[in-house]
Order: structure tokens, then sequence, then C-alpha cells
């Protein structure tokens, strides 16, 4: 320890593998915990404000500490380090558990010790033995030729953490670094590429045409380190994810998505924090459906697991990795948090069902959306068939069927690009751009503005039709 190291850990606070203590009350409570979890550090001598405040340290303080230890059941062995008059008890992940003090048995959630219940107790007990896959070090990482700064760098500037630590330290302190080498989350989050080493890592989108999935419109295996993962599947959802617009009166139009984007932002760095990377045979699959979207996760349910209330980590240092830079919410609320989210957008809350080993979740489309959809169709409807109308009086000719969609859709959004409209189409930019043209020859379509803030305007006629 030293005067760098201290005032970074001080300045970041609290986690999953510190604790703050200005005295010895209930400190076997947090050895337990730290035991029955991944380890960590108690600093005495600092209180919860992150102050230090400094604390008697003698022969018989320390001996009054290894004794509290050795009264835990089984034993835990910790390492006392002093550093000017503050006590910092090293405990490490405990190889016999699960550990228990004279309140009962406790783990670490979050910057908590949390009170185990009789089912955490047990769920414990049946993997003890079994490394967390997160924790596990990588013996094929190679730091000097796998390791990427810019992810690195990248990740420090989300979680806002202060480089006054030179690198090393800093990957000790997130948890993902030891003296033998980087551990599995460290590989996930820090590698040029992570496929190469845990190929189960990719996440597979789709989208299909039908409603039973057998017609393929679109689909990418994607790859990058957990937090490009997570961004690159949320820009693709936003891509497929429709909007109609609701006209208020006011220059601002409100948008409604189809489907409630921050719900499945949630959903999907669930499925990356939980997922059972021991499995090497599944990756995580979002489809998008023309009535739904649908998520399918592989994971290893927890004994005796209860949706929204059972407390878990399976993966403790991704799960921290990620609260760093707030993706998620910590003490396992991301089911509460997407039961907000679609009550504050007027979405159903989606349909879960939890298998041994998947975990299914279908999002489906907001009503506000459906119907304000429903009234665009009728009025496009109207339009198209005036528009048809006019110019069978006046041309003698007919709009062909993609005109006609390119219509439909300019009349729902005029602020419709060519590529989107190329998208829901299904027919090539050129072959877009070729009918925009003919639409302008024939006096329908008018472009105003330039490509970017501009938007398309169908003329309409002496009539004001």
């Amino acid at each position: 320890m030293n005067k760098k190291e201290l005032e970074f850990i001080l300045q970041e606070g609290e986690g999953l593998k510190i604790e703050f203590k200005e005295n010895v009350s209930r400190l076997d409570k947090d050895i337990v915990a730290f035991s029955n979890t991944i380890g960590g550090r108690i600093f005495l001598g600092v209180n919860d404000n992150s102050e230090v405040i400094g604390i008697n340290i003698t022969n018989k303080f320390k001996s009054d500490i290894q004794n509290i230890v050795r009264n835990c059941d089984p034993s835990i062995e910790i390492r006392l380090e002093k550093f000017e008059n503050i006590l910092i008890i090293e405990v490490k992940e405990g190889d016999d558990k699960p550990y228990r003090c004279k309140e009962g048995f406790y783990m670490r959630i979050g910057a908590n010790s949390q009170k185990m219940n009789r089912d955490e107790i047990v769920s414990l007990a049946v993997d003890e033995g079994r490394i967390k896959f997160d924790n596990q070090i990588n013996k094929k990482f190679n730091f000097k030729e796998d390791f990427d700064e810019n992810k690195f760098l990248d990740y420090i500037k989300k979680a806002k953490i202060s480089s006054v630590l030179d690198k090393k330290n800093l990957l000790e302190s997130l948890g993902v670094l030891y003296e033998k080498g980087m551990n599995n989350a460290g590989v996930l989050f820090f590698a040029k590429e992570p496929q190469k080493f845990f190929p189960q890592s990719v996440y597979t989108v789709v989208v299909y045409r039908d409603k039973e999935g057998s017609d393929v419109i679109d689909r990418k295996e994607i790859t990058g380190n957990l937090v490009e993962i997570v961004e690159k599947v949320i820009g693709f959802v936003k891509f497929y994810n429709r909007v109609a617009y609701k006209f208020t009166g006011e220059p601002a139009r409100e948008e409604i998505f189809e489907y409630p984007l921050e719900a499945i932002r949630e959903a999907v760095i669930n499925s990356v924090m939980h997922k059972d990377y021991f499995e090497t045979g599944h990756n995580n699959i979002l489809a998008i459906f023309p009535d739904r979207i649908e998520m399918e996760d592989y994971w290893r349910k927890p004994k005796n697991f209860v949706l929204g209330k059972t407390k878990f980590r399976r993966n403790p240092i991704i799960t921290e990795m990620f609260f760093r830079i707030e993706f998620g919410e910590k003490m396992g609320s991301g089911i509460r948090r997407m039961e907000k989210i679609c009550k504050e957008e007027g979405a159903p809350f989606p349909e879960i069902d939890v298998e041994e080993n998947y975990f299914y979740i279908a999002f489906k489309p907001n009503e506000k959306y459906s119907e304000l959809a429903e009234e665009e169709v009728k009025d496009s409807g109207r339009l198209v068939e005036r528009l048809v109308e006019r110019l069978g009086e006046k041309l003698g000719e007919k709009l062909g069927e993609n005109q006609i969609k390119i219509i439909e859709l300019i009349s729902r959004n005029k602020f419709i690009s060519i590529p989107e409209l190329s998208r829901k189409i299904g027919i090539s930019t050129t072959a877009i751009e070729n009918n925009l043209a003919k639409l302008k020859q024939k006096n329908i379509l008018k472009r105003v503005g330039g490509a970017k803030g501009g938007y398309w305007e169908i003329i309409k006629d002496e009539n004001g039709e």
C-alpha cells in the first residue's frame, strides 16, 4: 500500500471488494461475507464518508482480530497490513464455503455485506469448490500481445476513474489483474479479440419477416468486448425499432417507439452479466419478429430461484465492472427497473419464462405506438388513393407498387432517409432514388432542404388535397 493507492481507494469508495470501518464492530460479518464471495479488503480507521479517522493499532488489537477470524466457522485466513494509522485486513475467497459468524451466513452484494437466507446458503453449498468463471486466471492471455490499450482507456473514461495510478495498479483495483495474470473478466473487457478466447460471448441478432421465424431479413454475429457487444446489440434494435409521431400542436413532435428501448437495454445488459460462460456451445440471441422481440439467454438457473426476488451474482466481477460505468443497477433490481420503464412508456411488461438452462424474455409493442401506427396507415391509405385518382385524371398513369409504398412511408414520416426506405421496402437504395426521381417528375413529391436536416413533402393539388 502506498499514498497514491490509498487516495485512489478513498476516492472510489466502498464496493464489491472494499469495506470501510471505523472500528471492529460486527467485523466478523464483513470477513465471512468476503470469504463467501470473491475476497476483499477491510480498511479499519476509515468511516463511511471515506474519511480517515485512524485507529489505535497495538499487538493486542491485532491479536483480537485474529481471534475473531478463528471463531468463524470454519476458520478464515486473513493478512494484516498497517499503513500509517489504518489497519488493512485482506480476506481471501474461501476454499471451504459457506462460512459463518455468530450472527449467521453473509455474502457480499455490491458494497454491502448481506445476510444469506436458507436457499442462498444451500445454493452456495451446492456450488462449493466451483471456480467462478470471471475470477479464473486465463493462462492463454498474453498481456503484451493481447491487451487492448484503447479499450482500457475507453473504459476508464466511461467509469470516470482518475488515472493517478499506473495501468497495473488500476487493473488490480478493478479486480481483473493478479500476480499470476489477467482473469476472464479482464479478457472479456480488455482483450483485442475477446472471441479468440471465448467464442461463446458472441451475441446473435436476427430479424424475421414472418411471425414463425422462417424468413430471415437480417442477421449479425455481434463481437467485441462486453461493453461493445451491449452497445452494438442496442444499436441493432434501435435501427429496427419503428417510430410513430404524435403531433401536439407544438413545433416538436412526440416520438412514440414501437418497443421500450431502455427496458430492452436493461435485459441485454443482464443477459451479458449473468450468462453461464462455462458453457461453450451457446450464444445469447435477440430476435425481432413482426409482432415481438424475443431474447434467449443461456444460463444456469440458481437453486430455488424466484424471479425478481432471488439475489445472485454469477459473475460478480463482470457485474461490478458494468456497475462502474452505470450499466445496470445494483442489488438485483433489473426486473424491477424493466417494469418501471415499461410502465412509464405505456408498454406491456415483457413475458418471461425461466427454465433450468434458458432464460426467455419477449417484448410486445407499445400500445400507444400501435394506435398511432394504425391511424397513420389509414391516413396514408386515403392519401395514396387520392394520388392514384389524381394521376388517372391528369396523366392517365398508374403508380408502381414500390412508388405507392414510398408515398405511404413518407406520409407517416417526412424525415425518412433513403437507406431506411430501402430497408423497409426491401429494394436497393439505387432503386429508391430512381422511384423518387419519377415521383418528383410527376409533381407528386418535392425535397425541402438538403440531405441533412431536410424532409420530403407530398405536393397537394389545386384543391389542397
